[in-house]
């Protein structure tokens, strides 16, 4: 005979959501949006390559924006964040990071997506959360690091310098009009550095110190 309180618990409503049609559906919006891009993305073309249907796609994405944003947020993954103990060396690694997670999306997505969700606040603040927001809180951890080790300035601007040290890619992953190069990322960390830096000569001694370590450490191995 069942207590009172497992007969009074109620019963389930409905099935469970099924993982394998959810990873379904996102791989093949990615798919489709490498193939036709973000204009003439369609929802029955996801929901034929995924072996589904558009309502059982809407029951889990209420829009093609909320859709596609999870699709991008699911391909950029978790970014690492580097701590090497060199903030030249990991500020370089943040930013290529960074960069190589907005060259994995689909070429003319951003753009096109982001003035799709413009005129939306709540779909404007999912993009900012799910393809924006993560790398910077990277950046992040990795200037605030800095700044308790001393080699960055107390009292610099932490949103101003995000900012600046994420336009680049922010700027070259909405246009694709160029690559960013790690010559240019390093050419960016040092153009920062030399004015938020206590001592940024004495960050690049460090830098040079490690990189020569790390290499007589791997001739050691060679030889």
């Amino acid at each position: 005979m069942q207590g009172a309180s497992e007969s009074a618990r109620p019963a389930p409503v409905g099935r469970p959501r099924n993982s394998q049609i959810d990873e379904a559906v996102l791989c093949a919006t990615i798919e489709v949006l490498e193939e036709t891009g973000y204009h003439r993305f369609a929802l029955e073309q996801v929901a034929r390559r995924a072996g589904t249907t558009k309502p059982t796609i809407y029951r889990r994405w209420p829009t093609r924006q909320h859709l596609v944003l999870a699709a991008l947020a699911g391909r950029l993954g978790q970014l690492p964040v580097p701590d090497t103990s060199c903030t030249i060396c990991d500020l370089a690694e943040c930013l290529s990071v960074f960069a190589a997670a907005f060259q994995r999306l689909p070429p003319d997505v951003l753009g096109s997506l982001l003035s799709d969700c413009a005129d939306n606040p709540d779909l404007r603040a999912e993009f900012m959360n799910s393809l924006f927001d993560p790398p910077r809180r990277a950046v992040e951890q990795t200037l605030l690091r800095a700044i308790r080790r001393g080699d960055l300035r107390s009292d610099l601007d932490l949103d101003l310098t995000l900012d600046q040290l994420g336009s680049l890619v922010h700027y070259r992953a909405l246009f694709r009009h160029a690559q960013t190069t790690d010559a240019e990322i390093e050419r960016a960390v040092e153009n920062m550095l030399c004015g938020i830096a206590t001592d940024y000569p004495a960050l690049v001694e460090h830098n040079r110190r490690l990189s020569a370590e790390a290499q007589a450490h791997a001739h050691h191995i060679d030889g």
